[in-house]
């Protein structure tokens, strides 16, 4: 027996004879095509077999080889598919019975399975009931989990119940619970109220100089903290100033998150793709620390910065759109009124006293609704209000309502965010972040003396929740179903065909993985895309001689940008949306997409050129 395998271009090159030859393949469990070209054709009982992996569990292919085209040197093409699939690396045997030695030219391709494309079904029947919004989306991501365990259990594949619950990812969850409980809490004080009448005095009235300064500001905050953290502290702030702005908060809010996602792409602890990625302790062997990824990442992240604010200048143009139609008084009677509708809704009628709250919260609506006819029919002409008279009024409106209460809660959230600063520079610290949260939520619970705890619980987002657990579960079920390894096998597939030209695979190399992983984060959750495409990054280098360095920096831009692409497509865009949500501004899967989709598209192209300019014109990495 002897092994041979020499690579013409895709083709790998086999000398036949009575002996067995064996050429490698890797097929990652999955049926395989087989494709020969020379002097051969198919016959049943011919001399030549072909055997892929163990005999008794895979067929022979049978051939033979034609005289007539041996002697002209004339060559066929013929391919064979192996239905049943072999173990991930398996040897393909080639034996001719006869004296004859023949070259044949051979190669393999990898074919979806059935499981893949019951992934991809899923998948997309999730994505159509959020972007038609047939169903809440928590509701979507339940019943995409639910379909991807029955997926599973048709290919015995089904998982215990523990095993999916160990698929949920515990940290993030209870990291959303504190925090929320925190903002619930700090949300008592009026500090959110004197924050927005603070940033309209600074803005001077002024609507872009006012989205500028929110952009910039949750840019430059989620380097340093978790944009989720980031979103949960700003969007309510958000949402008072833009009702005393009198704007309508939806696209606000879409730019803030948008821009905090940049913004946490800039560091090794912004963005927990790159998390992921520098705590690798392969990637830390091959020099990726945390000053070497954050000294590449932020000097990009300035120019994708300055050009997606460029991009959303050009989105955000008709200002009208940004503004509500009605007056001040009117939008804040409607808003009013819709609360209290909903509030009703919410009530589940048990007992007698929850029958006299729902009826209590119907006759509220109603009384507002005549206080707002009332006042559409006093209103003759609209007087228009200067600054300062603007400032006066709102300052009589807006003010700390609980000034020891604000002591205690601000004392306990810097507490909180120095742990988490500490906990990425220290790594003597043995707790996460998620109990992080929990222990400073806790503590601020018995240190403000809270009785009404069901208030407190009612502000929490339970529906973003539940989402976040039924999307965690349907994406480790769609990895189970090998969807993401299927995509990263297509990733190294096109690179390795580039091999001859070093500097051209390096590029080509960059740009697939770069827009891969954007596409691929816009629609799948970008933490198990990002953990699952790590090894491959690192195969790739070793087997290709290509260095790591900007196969790395182009999955974190890819990863972390992508996440813009939609609605689902970060963690901070779903808390961003829950937080509206809550406060009647819930924006859709649509009018996400139209401002994210290009956006994300647009630094995306600059961070492609950042690391073509860096990484194949000036080598910016070691060899």
């Amino acid at each position: 027996m002897m092994k041979e395998e020499i690579k013409t271009e895709h083709w790998h090159q086999v000398s036949v004879d009575n002996k067995i030859q064996y050429q490698e393949f890797d097929s990652h469990n999955n049926p395989v095509k087989l494709l020969l070209k020379g002097p051969i054709k198919e016959k049943t009982n011919g001399s030549l077999r072909v055997t892929f992996g163990d005999k008794s569990k895979n067929d022979t292919w049978k051939l033979e080889v034609d005289n007539g085209m041996l002697q002209s040197g004339d060559a066929a093409e013929i391919e064979h598919k192996f239905d049943k699939s072999a173990e991930s690396k398996e040897s393909i045997a080639f034996e001719l019975s006869s004296n004859l030695s023949v070259v044949l030219l051979w190669k393999g391709e990898e074919l979806p399975t059935a499981e893949i494309v019951y992934a991809a079904i899923i998948l997309l029947f999730v994505y159509i009931l959020i972007i038609f919004e047939l169903v809440h989306r928590t509701l979507a991501a339940i019943l995409g989990s639910l379909a991807a365990i029955a997926a599973l259990s048709l290919f015995d594949k089904r998982p215990e119940l523990g095993t999916i619950i160990s698929w949920i990812d515990m940290e993030t969850l209870m990291l959303l619970f504190g925090m929320m409980v925190i903002v619930s809490i700090f949300s008592e004080t009026g500090f959110f109220d004197s924050c927005a009448l603070q940033a309209y005095k600074l803005a001077k009235g002024k609507v872009w100089p006012l989205i500028t300064l929110l952009c910039v500001f949750s840019a430059v905050v989620s380097a340093f903290l978790d944009n989720v953290t980031t979103i949960l502290l700003l969007a309510p702030v958000t949402i008072r100033l833009c009702e005393v702005l009198n704007l309508d908060p939806k696209n606000i809010l879409i730019a803030e998150v948008l821009f905090s996602n940049i913004g946490g792409t800039a560091t090794a602890i912004g963005d927990p793709p790159n998390v992921i990625i520098v705590s690798n302790s392969y990637m830390k062997e091959k020099g990726i620390d945390f000053a070497t990824f954050t000294g590449h990442m932020c000097v990009g992240i300035v120019f994708v910065g300055f050009v997606g604010y460029g991009a959303l200048r050009l989105l955000y143009r008709d200002i009208n759109k940004l503004q509500n139609q009605d007056p001040p008084e009117i939008a804040e009677l409607k808003h009013e009124i819709e609360l209290w509708r909903r509030a009703a809704a919410r009530v589940s009628v048990v007992s007698r006293e929850e029958s006299i709250m729902k009826a209590l919260f119907q006759q509220k609506a109603v009384q507002r609704e005549n206080a707002l006819i009332k006042q559409l029919y006093r209103m003759r002409r609209t007087e228009k209000k200067d600054f300062q008279q603007n400032v006066r009024e709102l300052e009589r409106k807006y003010y700390i309502t609980d000034r020891w209460l604000l002591v205690k809660t601000g004392l306990v959230l810097t507490g909180v965010i120095l742990c988490f600063f500490l906990h990425s520079f220290i790594k003597g610290m043995h707790i996460d972040l998620g109990w992080i949260a929990v222990i400073g939520a806790i503590f601020l619970l018995v240190v403000a003396d809270i009785k009404e705890m069901e208030n407190i619980l009612h502000r929490v987002e339970w529906a973003t929740l539940i989402f976040f657990a039924a999307l965690f579960v349907l994406m480790e079920a769609l990895t189970e179903l090998q969807l993401i390894d299927w995509i990263n096998t297509q990733v190294t597939d096109w690179i390795r065909g580039l091999e001859d030209d070093k500097k051209q695979q390096l590029a080509v190399a960059i740009l697939l993985i770069l827009w891969v992983s954007a596409i691929a984060s816009s629609f799948i959750d970008n933490i198990p895309y990002t953990t699952a495409m790590i090894p491959v990054l690192l195969q790739i280098s070793e087997s290709e001689n290509i260095p790591l360095q900007p196969l790395t920096f182009a999955l974190a831009f890819g990863a972390c940008l992508g996440g813009n692409g939609t609605l689902i497509g970060a963690s901070a865009n779903v808390v961003c949306a829950g937080i509206a949500e809550q406060h009647g501004y819930g924006f859709s899967f649509k009018e996400f997409f139209k401002v994210g989709f290009p956006l994300m598209l647009v630094t995306t192209v600059i961070a492609m050129f950042y690391l073509l300019i860096c990484h194949v014109a000036f080598k910016w990495h070691p060899d």
